[in-house]
């Protein structure tokens, strides 16, 4: 009677530890297939400086002084570089994430808010609002190769997905400004709504719709024809939208509505309206477009909505809601969509939450008032 027993007890000894084996193995695959592969975050702070946090060992490994005003930071697309703007120092800056240290500082002019990429990476563009331009940047030289006038205090700077056109968002001027993606030449200005922040572009680079955190309304602009369409009535102020991967549908978050609303991107359409908590704030979405994270800075959690379902997921053995600190802001996934990470900024953390279940992993301390992140697999 011993034996089967043991047997028994050997066979589920081994069926655990190739179950364990397996989620190991997903939640950490680059360091598996590779162990000479990195994954990190990258974490601006208020003092100016970018925390470095190993996504494997789950832990802060490094702080970088940068500068002053620090925002935009995004993970090059091809090469282990990691950029961002200094607003305050009127730069660019470029971190080499294999020493973890900043190996350039690129002077646009002042007042410089974000940046972006062409679609083969070698060229960044960026603007500088304090001198009405537009710019762009060789990633290999770092040398400034174009430059170019735009509307008044252009805050952002976006290369549609054709890579033809650079579209800049003039805050003061209240347009969108399209510019040829080669020489930077103004093709086209737009009238759009009042103190214009931020544009999403269809995937066929046919429409784009521009967002003003202080309108109740969301421009809708024709790309081609270079005229606006019409101007969409919202339930509240937003704060961030985000594009169904497909470009089916737009999803526009409002704190003061109190959740998010859908729009049809074909027929310029307000669809349905999700109440998701007190004030949620930003959002990312999954790459097959069924999962949608959205940040609650007033309740300090994370919201899971069920995209197709128009559903919070509350399923039995899921973490709900899901706590990630104090005034929850900025959202990334890793590039496994295993991990999201979220920006704590009233606790100085960073919240590490697995997908899978929806539960929080950790808290990693990154430093005061943390602002944006980016993720690099190098």
């Amino acid at each position: 009677m011993t034996r089967p027993r043991n047997l028994r007890a050997y066979f589920l000894v081994a069926v655990l530890t190739v179950a364990g084996l397996i989620l190991l193995l997903r939640e950490h695959r680059p360091s598996f297939l590779r162990p000479d592969l990195r994954l990190s975050a990258f974490v601006s702070t208020a003092d100016g400086s970018v925390t470095v946090v190993d996504l494997v060992k789950l832990k802060a490994v490094a702080r970088i002084p940068v500068g002053p005003g620090l925002s935009g930071v995004r993970e090059h697309p091809t090469r282990a570089e990691v950029y961002g703007v200094s607003s305050a120092g009127g730069y660019v800056w470029i971190i080499d994430p294999r020493i973890d240290q900043v190996v350039a500082r690129i002077p646009v002019g002042p007042l410089p808010y974000s940046l972006d990429f062409s679609r083969d990476g070698t060229r960044i563009f960026t603007t500088s609002s304090g001198n009405d331009s537009l710019l762009a940047i060789d990633s290999q030289s770092h040398a400034i190769v174009a430059r170019a006038a735009t509307g008044h205090e252009p805050v952002l700077a976006r290369v549609t997905p054709d890579g033809l056109s650079i579209l800049v968002v003039n805050r003061r001027e209240g347009s969108l400004g399209i510019h040829d993606a080669g020489s930077l030449a103004l093709r086209r200005s737009v009238a759009v709504l009042p103190q214009p922040e931020q544009v999403c572009v269809l995937p066929d680079s046919s429409f784009a719709f521009v967002l003003s955190r202080s309108e109740r309304r969301i421009s809708v602009v024709d790309l081609r024809r270079g005229v606006l369409v019409t101007n969409l009535e919202l339930a509240g102020a937003p704060t961030d939208m985000l594009l169904k991967p497909d470009g089916g549908e737009l999803y526009v978050i409002s704190p003061e509505a109190h959740g998010l609303q859908a729009i049809n991107t074909w027929t310029h359409e307000v669809g349905d309206y999700m109440v998701l908590g007190s004030a949620p704030t930003r959002g990312v979405i999954s790459e097959d477009a069924t999962l949608l994270y959205v940040s609650d800075s007033a309740a300090g959690r994370v919201t899971p909505v069920d995209i197709f379902n128009r559903r919070i997921i509350r399923d039995p053995g899921k973490g709900f809601p899901v706590p990630a600190g104090v005034s929850p802001a900025a959202l990334r996934f890793d590039p496994e969509e295993n991990l999201l990470l979220v920006v704590s900024q009233g606790t100085g953390d960073l919240a590490v939450i697995r997908v899978r279940t929806n539960f929080l992993l950790t808290m990693i301390p990154v430093g005061e008032h943390p602002q944006d992140l980016a993720v690099k697999l190098f």
